[in-house]
């Protein structure tokens, strides 16, 4: 069974401070946080770390009635969450009484048969805690009553989410399947692609966004091997509010990558919006997958400028310039351009993500890199890196490099070394994680992947 990273909802009418407690976790204004109930219009996501178990959390909209499309589509991301979320947070107002909304909410939460946390919010309102009794009748077991204003209540509900995640089980998957999963905003080509890649109709394709209601999943054979496509609704982009269902599936997208090895992150070519497209490709980064850029609906666009193709490529390689291991790719699943080079790179993609590399091998690789460039250090203390091994059994390409005074290596140099394996032993399409370990320090297998610390 492959290893994924939980994903967290919080759900909630408007206004019982959704955002609030995603704030308050992330310790960082992610989100919106307004008086004016609804302020938070669509689902934000973070990966978030708590006794060092990492788990997605996303903040979605608050439920109102569904008088038209766009309530409607607040509505459905709450159907979403019980669908794809791996553990409910119901939130509710301790100094509020109980409404319609909170007990169909708390229906359908339990109906998920997924674990579901019932938040008792802003006691800090209330005079006694008796006053808020009344939500712990909707028969979820475990509530838990917090002041996001006054911080408490938050390390407890942690702590629960800490000891029900090594309890949370995940469908056994066959090992020997690649998993692919179409990820972008709607309206791209994904559904088209995935009918073309399939070579049948198993997705629904409508010229409106976001017709792809759930996950679709088919699974093909490609020099044998076996290769499971799914389709995904697309995310839309915030603010951009239009009539019929188009709806931004945050959940649903997280839960595919998560279930993913590759991501195809499908960018139109008459519409490529770069920073919805750039948050999508760093998700997938984070969760550790691999990723192809995938330019859609290039029959078009060729005719119309033959020297078009290579402007784009560059800039869109500026534009994702933090992956730069990403293959790219221009498709059109109407005549079928570079269609089939998709199944291609995935088969590297995999391979690559597979490969072992003996120890000797990288210490020499280590050792040449050294000698070529010393790592310098911060506030007189100087680096030392000694040897480095990697991970078998890590899905992901990881390595352990173990010295002295590590925590002092530069962000540059991290990326010097990242950059040079890349090189000497070839893993295009996929993240490679570098750990960088004291010797006398033990270490927890996944901790703590290195990240370039940001400029100050």
């Amino acid at each position: 069974m492959k290893a994924r990273t939980p994903i967290v909802a919080i759900v909630g009418r408007a206004n019982v401070g959704k955002s609030s407690m995603f704030n308050a976790i992330l310790e960082k204004r992610e989100a919106i946080v307004a008086r004016e109930a609804g302020t938070t219009r669509d689902s934000l996501m973070a990966k978030a770390k708590y006794n060092d178990q990492e788990f997605w959390l996303v903040d979605t909209a608050g439920v109102k009635n569904p008088e038209d499309d766009f309530e409607f589509t607040i509505q459905e991301q709450i159907y979403q969450a019980a669908e794809s979320a791996d553990v409910i947070w119901l939130m509710v107002e301790a100094n509020v009484s109980v409404n319609d909304d909170d007990r169909k909410l708390a229906n359908l939460a339990l109906k998920s048969k997924k674990p579901v946390f019932l938040v008792i919010n802003k006691i800090d309102q209330v005079k006694k805690l008796s006053e808020a009794d009344q939500h712990t009748k909707f028969g979820i077991k475990d509530y838990i009553f917090t002041s996001v204003n006054q911080k408490k209540g938050i390390d407890e509900l942690l702590n629960k989410l800490s000891q029900i995640i090594p309890t949370i089980k995940y469908v056994e998957e066959d090992p020997n399947t690649i998993r692919v999963a179409l990820i972008g905003r709607p309206n791209v080509g994904k559904s088209y692609l995935f009918n073309t890649l399939a070579k049948k109709q198993q997705a629904i394709v409508s010229d409106r966004a976001g017709t792809t209601r759930d996950i679709n999943r088919t699974t093909v054979k490609y020099h044998q091997s076996d290769i499971q496509i799914m389709d995904t609704a697309g995310i839309r982009r915030a603010g951009k509010v239009e009539k019929g269902i188009e709806h931004f599936s945050v959940i649903r997208s997280i839960s595919a990558i998560e279930q993913s090895d590759i991501c195809l992150l499908v960018m139109d070519v008459n519409e490529l919006n770069v920073q919805l497209d750039q948050k999508l490709a760093g998700i997938i980064k984070e969760a550790g997958k691999g990723l192809v850029l995938v330019v859609s609906k290039w029959d078009k666009a060729e005719e119309k400028d033959p020297f078009l193709r290579d402007t784009l490529a560059a800039q869109i390689a500026r534009n994702f310039e933090f992956v730069p291991w990403a293959p790219l790719i221009f498709t059109s699943s109407v005549t079928g351009q570079n269609v089939t080079k998709i199944f291609e790179i995935a088969l590297e993609i995999m391979e690559k993500r597979a490969k072992k590399l003996p120890t000797r091998d990288l210490n020499k690789w280590l050792e040449k890199m050294i000698h070529k460039h010393v790592p310098s250090g911060l506030k007189n203390r100087y680096p030392k890196l000694n040897y480095i091994t990697q991970e078998m059994d890590n899905p992901i390409p990881a390595f352990k490099v173990f010295g002295s005074n590590t925590k002092f290596l530069h962000w540059s140099y991290r990326r010097y070394l990242e950059k040079g394996l890349r090189e000497e032993f070839g893993y295009e399409g996929t993240p490679v994680q570098l750990w960088f370990i004291e010797k006398h320090v033990g270490h927890k297998h996944g901790n703590s992947p290195t990240k370039a610390p940001r400029k100050n």
